[in-house]
């Protein structure tokens, strides 16, 4: 499969994922405000690995979402035409802990560079 193709697959799983976030009724999602920030399907289409971010405890967001996972499955398969629905696996994005270090570290650079000069 082109990685063009695979690119637009892991986008369609994406969006349709947070859309489908907003009609979950699990309360472990919900109080958490999970996100979906992006996804990556395996190039044989059986797997995905999803990527998400939450205002809360990551544990129980991530409890809620393997609750909700067939709910998310059936949401795919109704409204992605693939010949395979790929099983969820849900994974901690760390790219905003990981933006907000890099923003203290240049913060402390200017902070110390103004003090010596």
């Amino acid at each position: 499969m082109a990685n063009y193709r695979r690119g637009r697959i892991n986008d369609a799983v994406a969006k349709e994922l947070a859309i489908a976030l907003g009609n979950v009724r699990e309360p472990k999602v919900n109080n958490n405000f999970v996100s979906i920030t992006r996804a990556e399907v395996a190039p044989d289409l059986k797997y995905a690995t999803v990527y998400f971010s939450c205002i809360g405890d990551f544990k129980e967001a991530a409890e809620g979402l393997k609750k909700c996972t067939g709910m998310l499955r059936h949401h795919l398969a109704v409204t992605l035409n693939l010949r395979i629905t790929p099983e969820l696996n849900f994974v901690k994005d760390g790219s905003m802990e990981h933006g907000a270090r890099i923003a203290k570290l240049l913060e402390e650079i200017k902070t110390s560079e103004e003090s010596n000069g």
